[in-house]
């Protein structure tokens, strides 16, 4: 058995001629490029178990020879697949067993799944390589362009792989930012195999919520954190692309929730071991929050207020000039997201977030402490201090109301992150209040961001002339605030009474 360690990179036909072309892969080329045509089968049973236990099992055809190739396990990290494989050559298109093989055949591809084994789709591409020398590491970079296909259904396939052969996973990551500079791609966390079975399944992309990654209660700090902080990536990148060219709007606010999360693990890191390649990260996550901030803030004032006052007064001129305004705002901030620049700065940031994943920083002895305590400690002050700003919020206090959300962000994340930990459904109660609190806090957050944007568009040409409806529309959210201020004082209530599912 071997473990395969790639970072996959999708990438455009013609910047892929283009980066064949350059001086950078000249330079650390350690022979001569190679070219072969890999015609690749893929087996599994009717109900495609193999799939649904996370292994591939191919024939793949180079040439004349033939190789069959089981791969199983792993995991996927910003791009980053690692998986164990197993590979026999054979000698022709027919999936061959025998005795010979290793003990790993049998444990994954028992017999009884062997005879219901079958072709299911093909993967046909031409594949360029060629073996660098990077910074003493041995990396193969193949250009792969070809399609996909099912007997139904076919997609194109154009992607870099770099695979490691010697040195550090960090090392795939800093070759891929040097060739970042040289032209634009996508960091790709579903391999060919995947891109196949969904081909088959008919699968669509849609948003992605977070799911609880697991995490074990011996688990040191620096374990825990690391898986957190992953688990916040994979949630950011199975968003990103939907967000980049979608007009569903829940991708973004599944990247800003990624983020949110993220920003949480990243500032438990810093006050247990603060770093200065963290904490420029964690200023970049920052901005980029306020960036994605401001485009969920003009969708949710489009959907939350100006088009229910649009369908409830249906031919007003004002609210017509309004809604229009408001989808030209939502639409710059959208294009300036999509642009080439802020794309490739993604990409930017979530490859040099890889490369710091993959130091040496992991290694420092306070992130060495057991992680179950430190979690404990944290829930109870976190809780303390969220039911002691309810209790003293007495108005519309606007400072008062920001520092309650973000206390119960905070809260929550942290609740969920490890909640893995502690009796279900104590747990489930807890987090429920604290949803309804946020609720509540979220509502009475957009009345203020919707006030804000009514101000900036009243300031515009093109109503200068609707000034009527910027006071109508300013009344309509105004007219329920005492209600929700209420609500959230009955939501504390209920919060409060919870019980710490933390404490033994």
């Amino acid at each position: 058995m071997a473990i395969e360690t790639e970072l996959k990179l999708r990438i455009s036909p013609e910047h892929l001629a283009r980066l064949k072309r350059h001086a950078l892969l000249k330079a650390h080329t350690l022979a001569r490029p190679a070219t072969h045509r890999l015609y690749n089968i893929y087996y599994d049973t009717p109900k495609l178990e193999l799939h649904h236990s996370e292994m591939a099992l191919r024939l793949r055809r180079s040439g004349s020879h033939w190789l069959q190739t089981l791969k199983g396990g792993g995991s996927v990290q910003a791009g980053l697949h690692q998986r164990s494989e197993w590979e026999i050559p054979v000698s022709g298109p027919a999936l061959e067993f025998s005795s010979a093989q290793s003990a790993e055949w049998d444990e994954h591809l028992p017999e009884k799944l062997r005879n219901k084994l079958q072709p299911v789709f093909v993967t046909d591409f031409s594949r360029s390589s060629r073996m660098l020398s990077w910074q003493g590491a041995q990396i193969e970079l193949c250009m792969d362009q070809g399609e996909v296909s099912t007997e139904q259904h076919r997609v194109p396939i154009c992607e870099l792989e770099l695979e490691l052969k010697s040195g550090e996973p960090r090392q795939l990551f800093e070759l891929a930012l040097a060739l970042l500079k040289i032209v634009p791609f996508e960091l790709e966390v579903v391999s060919k195999a995947e891109q196949g079975y969904r081909l088959l399944s008919g699968d669509v992309d849609h948003p992605v919520k977070a799911s609880a990654p697991d995490i074990a209660e011996k688990d040191t700090l620096a374990e825990v954190l690391q898986t957190l902080l992953w688990s916040c990536v994979q949630h950011l990148q199975a968003n990103l692309r939907g967000a980049m060219s979608s007009a569903d709007a829940e991708y973004l606010h599944q990247m800003r929730v990624a983020l949110r999360r993220m920003r949480v693990v990243l500032r438990i890191t810093e006050k247990i071991c603060p770093d200065v390649q963290l904490a420029t990260l964690s200023r970049e996550v920052a901005a980029l929050c306020v960036a994605l901030g401001r485009i969920r803030e003009w969708d949710v004032f489009i959907s939350g207020t100006v088009q229910p006052m649009c369908a409830r007064m249906a031919g007003h001129g004002g609210l017509q000039a309004l809604l229009a305004s408001s989808e030209r705002q939502r639409a710059d901030c959208y294009a300036a997201l999509r642009g080439g620049t802020q794309a490739r700065e993604l990409q930017r940031l979530l490859l040099r977030f890889a490369i710091w994943m993959n130091g040496n920083y992991w290694q420092k002895a306070p992130l060495l402490a057991p992680a179950r305590d430190f979690a404990s400690r944290r829930l109870h002050r976190l809780a303390k201090r969220l039911a002691e700003s309810g209790r003293g919020l007495k108005s519309f206090d606007a400072t008062g109301l920001h520092a309650l959300r973000i206390l119960g962000k905070k809260l929550r994340y942290s609740a969920e992150f490890f909640s893995g930990w502690y009796e279900r459904k104590a747990t489930r109660s807890f987090l429920a209040a604290l949803s309804e609190v946020q609720e509540v806090l979220g509502q009475i957050n957009d009345v203020a961001v919707a006030h804000r944007l009514l101000d900036e568009l009243a300031a515009s040409a093109d109503l200068a002339v609707h000034q009527e409806a910027l006071v109508l529309a300013k009344g309509w959210i105004a007219h329920d605030l005492s209600r929700q201020f209420a609500l959230l004082h009955k939501a504390l209530r209920r919060f409060n009474k919870q019980p710490a599912f933390w404490q033994p």
